[in-house]
């Protein structure tokens, strides 16, 4: 998105970062807050299925959290993400319960394919003739595989969308919503077996996923700030040809996928709200400032996105919109501007010297 016409945001600002950090008197130059451990759910996860403890996690059994530590291994093998490994524990526990079953709906209730044949859906996933022979199909590994094979190939965005919507576009099943109640135990899950704490959302199911040191979305640093939005960083700051126009010029923010249309906006630092609206270019609009002559903007909600009205104090971390996609806008998402002294700033570092890392 291109900034507000008539703003100062179409000429680069360079304000040093340590001229910023003697605004806020909080900012540790040179500290590293986002280093390669932060949980992002931008790296594989796994445990060897053999050395499961006999345990329980979320409800769930040993021999199930096995069948969840093979579709974890799967997905490494693949090159996948912590995030798309929890999407296949998590579609696995909404087919079967994570056991390895050799029946399924024809069985149970008389389910039928749309063309009145019998469905011959068994295993972790429930996946019937087409996906395989019976022994590839009732075998965790294989089973998984082939679930992540199709995943891949049949939702290339599943980044932006949410872990359920993922899943229903894979399985193509009746309710695109029928795995949403199994996400917080799926991440659960992998990061009971893994050790690894992946920065994935829990309880929302959104399209997230994490921020630095760990934190996520919307949880507050140290310093006080917090992540504005979910997901991965889409368009970073920087001079670009404007996907509305084709011209070139600079986006003066940093975009967010934002957990989808609808998806939660959070209000990176205690500030008072000093604009509510929208820009002469459309744009659904919400200013903060956090004094010292610092603001930051949130774009592209609708009117019914934005929770907050002029002259309300806000918390950090507090939820003030909802992404939405107005203006100049080509899908749902977060446009994010951080501003000093009346000057755009790239809000990738910016945010980073307050222990908040944008995106994946």
């Amino acid at each position: 998105m291109a900034a507000p016409k008539g703003s100062a945001a179409y000429a680069i600002a360079a304000v040093p970062l340590l001229i910023v950090g003697s605004l806020f008197g909080l900012l540790l130059i040179g500290e590293d807050k986002c280093g390669p451990s932060a949980g992002n759910g931008g790296s594989s996860v796994s445990i060897d299925p053999a050395s499961v403890p006999e345990t329980e996690i979320a409800g769930y059994g040993h021999e199930q959290l096995v069948n969840a530590a093979y579709v974890m291994q799967a997905g490494k093998d693949l090159g996948l993400n912590a995030r798309d490994q929890t999407i296949g524990v998590m579609t696995a526990m909404g087919e079967s319960s994570l056991r390895n079953i050799d029946y399924g709906d024809w069985e149970t209730g008389g389910v039928t394919n749309p063309d009145g044949t019998r469905t011959t859906s068994i295993g972790l996933f429930q996946q019937q003739d087409g996906w395989g022979t019976r022994e590839e199909r009732l075998d965790p590994y294989i089973s998984s595989t082939k679930f992540f094979n199709a995943m891949t190939t049949k939702v290339p965005d599943r980044e932006s969308l949410e872990p359920t919507i993922v899943a229903h576009r894979t399985q193509v099943n009746a309710d695109p919503y029928h795995y949403t109640k199994f996400w917080d135990g799926a991440v659960q899950i992998v990061e009971g077996l893994s050790g690894v704490r992946t920065g994935l959302d829990s309880g929302d199911g959104s399209a997230s996923g994490g921020t630095c040191a760990g934190l996520l979305p919307g949880e507050v640093s140290a310093e006080g700030w917090a992540s504005p939005g979910a997901g991965p960083v889409t368009s970073p700051y920087g001079i670009r040809i404007h996907p509305v126009y084709g011209t070139q010029r600079l986006h003066a923010g940093t975009d967010l996928a934002g957990g989808g249309c609808d998806g939660p906006i959070w209000a990176a630092q205690d500030g008072v709200v000093t604009f509510r609206g929208f820009d002469d270019s459309g744009n659904g609009t919400i200013s903060i400032d956090h004094g010292g002559g610092v603001t930051t903007r949130y774009l592209h909600m609708y009117d019914s996105g934005m929770l907050v009205q002029t002259g309300d104090k806000v918390k950090a971390g507090q939820q003030i919109a909802r992404v939405g996609s107005s203006g100049e806008s080509t899908g749902c998402h977060l446009h994010f501007e951080a501003r000093v002294n009346g000057e755009n700033v790239d809000p990738a570092p910016f945010m980073a010297e307050v222990g908040i890392q944008l995106g994946q």
